[in-house]
């Protein structure tokens, strides 16, 4: 297992963008696994995905990469165009902690990965202000479009997206195979987990939680097949 890395309190704002030229990007669903944010950074179609990412301006990799532990919860909920199945938002207003890999990125490259996320055309930088001054803005009402600042690391905001809503606002769905398989390689990946402790922490997050069973998700990790075709 691997230490993750403690936040700093969000007290420490940012009066303006200018003073931010790299952040770090909190990963929580399926960009927990590196090789699934190369394709935002990179473009193309992520084995097991029904459409493909345009990827960035610049397709650089993370600068580091560190684990983390948000504050909140981790919940599965709507349904995902390019999974099937329920998506994994972030309510930073629960109880408990949500774990995050942090990856050090240009705010170019964050704001990309951003609007891939929100179903926009990447190359535009977004206003990153009010997240960065208040710890949050809602760019839009859509699934993705809000922007979370939970802290900052080495002295560098932490940022992440996720819905406007919270957890207990909409009704919960399933994670698909693939999908739920993203997440559990990527916190076998940046946390070190076991797959007992990943398969007991992603069945014990609403939506999750009364659908798939703790064996069938340490599975997951050993049988499935991650370049079969989307169904």
């Amino acid at each position: 297992m691997t230490i993750p890395r403690q936040l700093a309190p969000a007290e420490q704002r940012f009066e303006s963008t200018a003073q931010v030229d790299r952040v770090w990007y909190a990963a929580f669903g399926s960009n927990l696994h590196l090789a699934r944010l190369g394709y935002y950074l990179t473009g193309g179609r992520p084995p097991g995905a029904r459409h493909a990412c345009p990827g960035c301006r610049d397709p650089r990799g993370p600068e580091r990469t560190v684990p983390v532990m948000l504050p909140g919860q981790l919940y599965f909920a709507l349904e995902s165009p390019t999974w099937t199945g329920g998506l994994a938002f972030y309510d930073p207003g629960c109880a408990g902690e949500t774990a995050a890999r942090a990856y050090l990125l240009t705010a170019g490259q964050f704001s990309d990965i951003a609007a891939q996320e929100m179903r926009r055309e990447p190359g535009t930088d977004l206003d990153l202000g009010e997240a960065l001054a208040t710890g949050r803005a809602e760019l839009g009402p859509g699934r993705y479009e809000t922007l979370i600042c939970a802290g900052t690391l080495d002295g560098l905001p932490v940022l992440t997206f996720t819905a406007p809503w919270g957890r207990d606002d909409v009704a919960w769905n399933p994670p698909a195979a693939a999908y739920l398989w993203q997440l559990a390689s990527g916190l076998a990946e940046a946390h070190a987990w076991s797959p007992g402790r990943i398969a007991a922490y992603l069945t014990s997050r609403p939506g999750a939680a009364g659908h798939w069973s703790a064996e069938a998700v340490a599975e997951l990790l050993t049988t499935f097949e991650p370049d079969a075709d989307p169904v």
